[in-house]
């Protein structure tokens, strides 16, 4: 059975390399065809993106959305890991970096006081935000799906009437931008120049943080044993003593509190205010990068890596005479690309799997038989 355990491990590890690199080439081949479809050279345009994508600059620039993209991502991880359909990340993040920016703003105390303050109000608000969603759910069994698209709606329509002026925002630039009051200085979170490449924005150690949180809660403690358990099979986690719908709240807050942290870096290492160009839709690229990553920190940092590479060069590339659609269609092609053969992975390796137990079990049960007839 040891010998049969191994032989498993090894080749659920093979397995597990093959998925993503089966992906990636499936993504190439179908990438290719489109640039062809256009009548540009893909050859051209992928020795682009890789000069372009691995200088300095785009490194930094990289790396500040990736970091981002990665809080974004372990957000919708967290409710995966316990089959929940988190789709109010978006309108939870935005709606948290603008009660955060609010009370950024009227605060007058000193920087290390003001900017854990911050950070606590958007992780509070982004909790509370999603409370609602698992609240409704365990108490009155409406699908997270659509209250949390309904509460993406009302996030969006509570900001919308909240900043105006008069109200929680005033006019800067001379008029023509509407913002809430932009955070003094001491509220700025600390930055990383990098001399020529740009300026790497600090907060990329709290995503860090946050993804070794997320690991070793989820994987080396007991709630995180009962959270994995609840998604896998409730009627098994309720069976022995895990109380699914307690986990299933608490999971949907979790998972607002890490929103709530989405628009921090852009709020604390960049605007200092939130106005309407603040960035939206990150919650929805949360979702195609925790799919890449399958909802493993790491795997989940590489989604969001590459996300921001392809992001950069294919900007890049539409100064180049490409179609701008090519980032829509190339991120469109990666995600379904993975998705599709992890699954047929996962699939062949159970198949494997299963063969590999029932000829070991067939002969074990054999093995005596044959003892008998020798005796």
């Amino acid at each position: 059975m040891n010998k049969l355990t191994s032989r498993i491990d090894k080749e659920r590890l093979l397995l597990g390399i093959a998925a993503p690199l089966l992906a990636v080439v499936a993504a190439l081949v179908v990438t290719t065809l489109v640039i062809l479809a256009t009548g540009k050279n893909p050859g051209d345009a992928f020795s682009e993106m890789v000069t372009y994508g691995f200088a300095s600059d785009s490194q930094v620039y990289i790396l500040n959305k990736a970091t981002t993209y990665y809080l974004a991502g372990v957000a919708v991880a967290i409710g995966f890991r316990m089959n929940l359909f988190n789709i109010g990340v978006d309108g939870q993040y935005r709606l948290a970096a603008f009660i955060a920016a609010v009370l950024g703003g009227a605060l007058t105390v000193p920087g290390w006081i003001a900017i854990p303050l911050i950070i606590i109000c958007a992780m509070a608000t982004g909790a509370l935000w999603a409370a609602i969603a698992g609240i409704l759910k365990v108490t009155r069994g409406v699908s997270e799906v659509i209250s949390t698209i309904m509460l993406n709606s009302i996030a969006t329509a509570i900001i919308g009437y909240l900043l105006q002026p008069g109200k929680l925002a005033e006019l800067q630039q001379g008029g023509t931008l509407v913002s809430t009051k932009p955070l003094p200085s001491s509220t700025y979170f600390f930055t990383i120049d990098t001399g020529p490449a740009g300026i790497l924005d600090g907060f990329i150690v709290i995503a860090v943080i946050v993804g070794i949180g997320y690991w070793f809660v989820l994987g080396r403690t007991r709630f995180g044993f009962d959270l994995r358990t609840v998604g896998q099979s409730e009627t098994a986690a309720a069976a022995s003593g895990v109380g699914v719908k307690k986990m299933i709240a608490t999971s949907m807050i979790i998972s607002g509190g890490v929103a709530g942290l989405i628009g921090m870096p852009t709020l604390l290492n960049e605007s200092h205010q939130y106005d309407n160009s603040f960035p939206v839709g990150i919650g929805f690229t949360g979702i195609a990068i925790a799919l890449l990553g399958r909802n493993h920190p790491i795997g989940i940092a590489l989604g969001a890596l590459l996300w921001g590479f392809l992001e950069r060069t294919t900007n890049h590339l539409e100064f180049q005479g490409y179609d701008k659609e090519i980032l829509g269609v190339i991120q469109g092609v990666i995600v379904l690309c993975v998705v599709i053969a992890y699954e047929v992975v996962r699939r062949y390796g159970l198949k494997r799997q299963q063969h590999r137990v029932g000829v070991e079990l067939a002969a074990q049960a054999a093995a005596p038989t044959k003892k008998q007839e020798v005796a």
